[in-house]
């Protein structure tokens, strides 16, 4: 894929989305750090119902160390994984107490350091929260990235680094939310709604369906 057809796909999906952002509900860089790390093979949507409970009633650091490891289980018992969750979260809030004044690090070599955060958390954090140009690769991205030709790669690193280099400087910003909305809703996974895409004749696929 060339660089014109990619400037052409990220003007449309601006044009359709202007100001795209996360779907996990937060006020705070805790609270979409926590989210994030919570919706490790788990829905957006499942997440946020746990949330949504979990943040009036603790929302800092501290705050949810006094709930402890079990109060903490009680109010996200319903997300997948949530022991081992449970105690990443517990842990990552000490961590940023003892080292970070209670504040989430606005780098990712802090960020990847603190237990159960990755690369692809540290990105969602770093750009979402803070605002720097990280691309995030998850399931929806990849496949989205490979399917169109924006930028193939045989794995999650290939693509976010081909993505770095290709997505214009306008556009890298906002292009993790771009990328994973049109694969949640249009470039799904069994199969595609080419014919309802507004970049599909910008697309490389070569299996389009009609719907």
């Amino acid at each position: 894929m060339n660089a014109e057809k990619r400037q052409q796909i990220f003007a449309r999906l601006r044009d359709q989305n202007p100001t795209p952002t996360t779907e996990l509900n937060y006020s705070t860089p805790f609270e979409l750090l926590i989210a994030v790390l919570l919706s490790a093979q788990a829905t957006d949507v499942g997440v946020n119902k746990a949330t949504d409970k979990l943040y009036p009633v603790a929302n800092t650091p501290q705050a949810i160390l006094d709930l402890g490891l079990d109060g903490l289980k009680s109010y996200i018992k319903t997300i997948g994984l949530y022991n081992s969750k449970a105690e990443n979260v517990m842990k990552t809030c000490r961590i940023l107490l003892d080292k970070h004044q209670g504040e989430v690090p606005q780098n990712r070599k802090d960020l990847e350091a603190l237990p159960g955060v990755g690369r692809k958390t540290a990105n969602v954090v770093l750009n979402t929260a803070f605002g720097q140009p990280t691309i995030a690769v998850d399931t929806h991205i990849f496949r989205v990235s490979n399917r169109t030709g924006i930028a193939k790669g045989k794995n999650v690193d290939e693509v976010e680094q081909r993505l770095l280099r290709h997505v214009p400087k306008e556009f890298k910003l906002d292009a993790h939310h771009w990328l994973i909305l049109h694969g949640r809703y249009t470039c799904v996974a069994r199969k595609p709604r080419c014919g309802s895409c507004i970049i599909e004749d910008l697309c490389d696929f070569k299996d389009k369906t009609e719907i």
